[in-house]
């Protein structure tokens, strides 16, 4: 067995990666790696952080950002004006439909999950029992409308 040949391959992979990226970039392609990313605390939702990969959420257009939430991490029944499509990273994400938060009625999504919310549709999530990412896609303008004004995390002090 050739004990240099996966260095080779190790470092051939990244010149690979390496010149994709540079070459994606020059092409208008978008690549986004975990440690570039600028996590912006607080996020619209006070106590998480966000950070977007692409786009921007309040404009015409693909939009693509990540939330990061502490263990146990809620968020009040809201709606959006675009479908909101989330998929999960890492940790376990509850999503409910409707206008009351119960988390009873509540669908476990663990890593890899994926969810698809339509536009104006009522829904509350939370976070389980440790930190979760997830992604968030869409096309935009969108927004974060609560269902009951008073739940508005963002006008709490």
């Amino acid at each position: 067995m050739h004990r240099g040949r996966p260095t080779v391959i190790a470092i051939v992979m990244f010149a690979v990666l390496a010149a994709f990226g540079a070459y994606a970039q020059e092409h208008g392609h978008t690549v986004s790696l975990p440690d570039s990313l600028k996590w912006v605390e607080p996020a619209p939702l006070p106590g998480a952080s966000m950070a977007i990969v692409q786009g921007d959420p309040g404009k015409d257009g693909l939009f693509v950002y990540r939330l990061r939430m502490p263990a146990g991490y809620r968020i009040p029944p809201h709606l959006h004006k675009a479908s909101e499509n989330v998929t999960v990273l890492s940790g376990v994400f509850f999503i409910g439909l409707g206008e009351k938060f119960d988390q009873a009625k509540g669908q476990q999504l663990p890593t890899g999950g994926f969810v698809s919310v339509p536009p104006n549709h009522p829904h509350y999530a939370w976070a389980g029992g440790a930190e979760t990412i997830v992604q968030v896609h869409g096309m935009g303008p969108t927004d974060l409308r609560f269902v009951n004004p008073e739940d508005d995390p963002r006008k709490k002090k």
